[in-house]
């Protein structure tokens, strides 16, 4: 069975990433929630289990494979069950639906500065940075690209659920959370992904969780 060591579900964007490419695996796996930045964290860090990703989360562990980083699980399962489950059967649409996944793992850096995700927050709206403002931006252009082109079998971004909703379910999240003003089209689609059964699994587990790390409680000030 795999075995997946994810952080605390209120605060990590990643392993929120990393458990929703399993789930849509259909594969049967252990969850290990390993609470973060707490008195244990650093000497669990050091365990055998978190030695080949150095120290983060999540990890897969499938048998003697590990796998640590959000995209490749999502690849590792794709090759594993059925790579259709994860990216679009055309290839113009896997084509630009590997580029906003691939876009979304490694930008937006100002986004998760300024608004960390915290499944038990709601924030009053506030001013943004132009930095953050910016990305917004960005985003919704792919938003609205991805539905207008590719997105006429279903609710989600290029129709049915799949990679690319899921590297945006930790962003969906955060516009909820710092009450980001949305546009219509945008909005449906933060409501759609909310609604999505494993999202709501994930938030209720989030509001059970004990732990509390207090630099994830207040915002940051924008710049």
């Amino acid at each position: 069975m795999l075995k997946l060591i994810i952080g605390n579900k209120a605060y990590s964007s990643w392993s929120l990433r990393g458990w929703l490419a399993v789930k849509q695996s259909g594969l049967p796996f252990e969850e290990i929630t390993v609470p973060m930045f707490d008195e244990e964290w650093d000497r669990r860090r050091e365990g055998q289990e978190f030695a080949p990703s150095g120290g983060k989360v999540p990890i897969l562990w499938d048998d003697k494979a590990v796998i640590w980083d959000s995209l490749a699980i999502v690849e590792w399962l794709a090759d594993k069950t059925d790579r259709y489950r994860y990216w679009p059967r055309d290839e113009v649409a896997r084509g630009m639906a590997r580029s906003m996944a691939a876009e979304m793992h490694s930008s937006y850096e100002n986004l998760r500065t300024e608004c960390g995700m915290n499944l038990r927050k709601r924030h009053p709206p506030r001013e943004l940075s132009e930095n953050v403002r910016a990305e917004l931006v960005r985003i919704f252009e792919l938003w609205a690209q991805a539905r207008a082109r590719h997105g006429a079998g279903g609710p989600y971004l290029f129709g049915t659920f799949g990679a690319v909703d899921i590297m945006f379910a930790p962003v969906v999240t955060r516009f909820v959370t710092y009450s980001v003003p949305l546009p219509r089209f945008a909005a449906a689609y933060v409501e759609t992904i909310l609604a999505h059964p494993w999202m709501q699994q994930w938030y209720e587990a989030a509001q059970e969780e004990p732990w509390v790390i207090e630099k994830y409680e207040e915002p940051e000030q924008a710049q």
